[in-house]
């Protein structure tokens, strides 16, 4: 049974007080001065009795002369204190939702439900860095909408009680993925960093939302500040410029073009696309779907959205680019704005932006940089080089929670004229941002965001920096780029391997073909590509059955399906580069 919360001689506790530490007793704390020296324990007792408020226990404690004496009272002091942390064998079957805080009498029960989750959330983080355990333990869909061991996703009209939502929380990790296991490397958000966990578990504790200083004052400025950073790495004078985090990558490319459209059409926030022209896009054949996606959400069209030609390590051919901008101006059309890759999704390339840069210049047009996946790299001086021009970019998207391995969501969409932000995206909600505030309203920084709530998604990112350091990050890019360097250079000549394009990537991606014996030596032909296209598949299937690591796959224009490693993991090392090689090859011998 749950143990009972303890009771101070002045009755029953408030049930609305927050304060989770013991009531103290006059006879707890006599108990506390006889175990210090029989002197000074006679001195405090006698104090004791008299008063029981805190403040004035350290305050009586301080003006010892005998400090040692001191020291020993303030450690038993903090024991009796945190004895009310210690899990208790406790019976939650009878326990529900409303025994908790604020319930009255609620203390014991809370601090024993969170230890108990305590416990599974730390458990789940030590297997996850043990390399004996699953990267994941898969059922298919209808197996876990059927219930599993007693696990079931259907809601109830009833609540459940506690214990079952323990066991709920256990199976709810039990049968995820591990994403921040050293041998998942299927998606580009990868790893489990435990100052940035420590920073969400802060997050979600505070519930708090972004739109206002007034209720997040601390979390506004810690996002001016970090902004500010990240736009003096992008090379921007003294930092200048504005900035949001935002719901991840596509949502910040989208802001790139509402805010490139407002510079140029600003009567588009009130009349609409109706009163505009016809406006083009222009990105890489090789870019993310989310400049796609905006065109079709922002009411410019899919069609109108121009994909440019890449070279055959995916990056943008600016003459491409130019002769497409031409083409549409004798149509009568009006290119407003285009979009370099640094660091695409499949390849890792990085479009040459100074090249793009000069176009942009010569018929003035919005240049954003998509860096969500490559922008990191400004944080190494050994690879920062490949952003070359990044400087001359109107906007950049760059996703912490990808190459830094910030855990998720966490992305920056940063611009480098100031006001543009703030005018596209202004309603001026007179319930929110009221302009007689007592504080400086420009901290209110909700109404340059398209959403009204926001998710507070800078903290673990400022905690990460302050924990590692911008040398810190530095040293992570460059270890998950020398691993990716380590992989291609053993795949190169290894037999049964072929690489999707020579040379080496510019990025931790590395995209190759596993060719089974049985392909080996056949002439290329139609049968080979349509049997090597069912290849990766296959493979990656049997990876998820067995749970063993997780790579991703995919075609790219006329190539069929091939592997397309990336590494992001602080935690992944050349063992498991190993790894990945021999059970790609274990699993796919007999194909």
């Amino acid at each position: 049974m749950a143990a009972s919360a303890s009771s101070s001689s002045g009755g029953e506790p408030d049930p609305n007080s927050t304060n989770l530490r013991p009531a103290s007793t006059t006879y707890d704390w006599c108990g506390v001065a006889h175990g210090c020296t029989r002197r000074l324990g006679l001195k405090i007792c006698g104090f004791l009795q008299k008063s029981n408020n805190l403040e004035e226990q350290n305050r009586f404690v301080g003006s010892f002369k005998d400090r040692q004496s001191a020291k020993n009272l303030l450690a038993c002091q903090n024991s009796l204190r945190d004895s009310r942390f210690n899990r208790n064998e406790t019976d939650f079957s009878n326990l529900y939702a409303r025994d908790l805080l604020p319930a009255k009498n609620g203390e014991e029960t809370t601090m024993q439900f969170l230890l108990e989750v305590v416990d599974i959330l730390t458990n789940y983080v030590r297997k996850t860095f043990d390399r004996s355990t699953k990267v994941l333990d898969f059922h298919h869909p209808h197996q876990l909408l059927e219930g599993m061991e007693g696990f079931n996703l259907e809601l109830s009209d009833q609540p459940e009680s506690l214990e079952q939502i323990l066991v709920d929380c256990r199976d709810t990790l039990k049968y995820g993925v591990r994403t921040g296991h050293p041998r998942f490397f299927n998606q580009l958000s990868t790893g489990l960093d435990i100052i940035g966990l420590a920073g969400e578990w802060l997050t979600s504790t505070a519930n708090t939302n972004m739109f206002t200083y007034e209720i997040a004052p601390v979390f506004v400025l810690m996002e001016q500040i970090t902004l500010k950073k990240m736009r003096e790495m992008i090379g921007w004078p003294n930092g200048e410029g504005d900035g949001i985090f935002s719901p991840g990558g596509a949502i910040s490319n989208m802001y790139s073009v509402m805010v490139a459209r407002y510079k140029y059409f600003p009567e588009v926030k009130t009349k609409g696309m109706c009163a505009v022209p016809k406006l083009l896009l222009f990105t890489s054949e090789h870019s993310h779907y989310s400049i796609k996606k905006a065109g079709a959400a922002l009411g410019f069209g899919t069609e109108n959205v121009v994909l440019l030609k890449c070279d055959e390590k995916g990056r943008v051919i600016p003459a491409d680019l130019e002769a497409k901008i031409l083409d549409a101006k004798r149509k009568g059309e009006i290119p407003l704005f285009v979009n370099a890759t640094a660091g695409t999704t499949v390849y890792g390339a990085f479009d040459p932006i100074n090249e793009i840069a000069d176009i942009c210049e010569k018929y003035n047009l919005w240049l954003h940089v998509d860096g969500a996946w490559g922008g990191s790299l400004l944080m190494s001086r050994r690879h920062q080089h490949k952003l070359s021009g990044v400087q001359r970019a109107d906007s950049v998207t760059w996703n912490p929670h990808k190459m830094m391995g910030v855990p998720l969501q966490c992305s920056a969409f940063l611009v480098r004229e100031t006001g543009l932000l703030q005018g596209c995206n202004q309603m001026c909600a007179g319930y929110l941002f009221q302009p007689d505030k007592q504080y400086d309203v420009t901290y209110d920084t909700g109404d340059k965001a398209i959403q009204c709530g926001r998710h507070v998604d800078i903290f673990k990112f400022w905690l990460m920096w302050k924990a590692k350091g911008t040398v810190g990050f530095e040293q992570h890019i460059n270890k998950c780029l020398e691993l990716s360097e380590y992989l291609y250079s053993k795949l190169q000549n290894r037999e049964g391997y072929e690489m999707v394009f020579q040379g080496e990537p510019q990025h931790t991606n590395v995209c190759f073909w596993y060719i089974p014996p049985s392909l080996r030596g056949m002439p290329d032909c139609m049968e080979r590509r349509e049997r090597l296209h069912k290849v990766a598949p296959k493979i990656k299937a049997m990876m998820m059955e067995s749970g063993t690591t997780m790579v991703g796959y995919q075609p790219q224009g006329d190539k069929v399906n091939f592997f397309r490693m990336v590494i992001s993991n602080h935690a992944a090392a050349k063992s498991d580069i190993d790894f990945l090689v021999d059970e790609i090859e274990r699993l796919g011998q007999d194909l």
